[in-house]
């Protein structure tokens, strides 16, 4: 399934619409470069979790945790060099504890994501203008079905 959002708004409304439709236990894995509206599509994720809180990207400390409808676990693995080092933490706990985790640069750490995962790839459009982002979601798992309900 694929969308083009042009602005920071369109883009957290799509994941206003997924965090809304999340399930406990959901893993989002998150792919792009730099630039390219990976956290806002988070903090979208987490308004439809219903979580007020300001989300910011947990560069240096890896995994930030909220409480919404259902928990939720915010990693960023973007200075993650090793899986080891991230299974230090207690990754599995995370992603097998009931709610819904959230992986931003989830292409460094892919080996130890399982399979029964969403992956939303965000890529920038410049020939459609400067701000302008195809949002790619693929899965593998009948559970994330309910994606086929988004819409923009």
């Amino acid at each position: 399934m694929e969308f083009l959002v042009n602005t920071v708004e369109e883009t957290e409304k799509l994941g206003i619409q997924l965090g809304s439709l999340a399930n406990s236990g959901d893993i989002i894995c998150l792919v792009g470069d730099l630039g390219t509206g990976k956290t806002h599509l988070t903090k979208g994720i987490a308004k439809g979790l219903s979580i007020d809180e300001h989300i910011t990207s947990p560069t240096f400390n890896i995994v930030n945790e909220y409480d919404g409808r259902l928990k939720f676990y915010h990693f960023d693995v973007y200075r993650v060099n090793d899986p080891d080092e991230i299974a230090a933490i207690g990754f599995d706990e995370y992603i097998f504890g009931g709610g819904v985790s959230v992986i931003e640069w989830a292409n460094y750490i892919e080996e130890i994501i399982p399979k029964e995962s969403l992956t939303i790839t965000l890529e920038k459009v410049p020939q459609l203008g400067s701000t302008c982002r195809k949002v790619t979601i693929s899965y593998s798992d009948s559970r994330y079905d309910y994606i086929k309900e988004l819409t923009l």
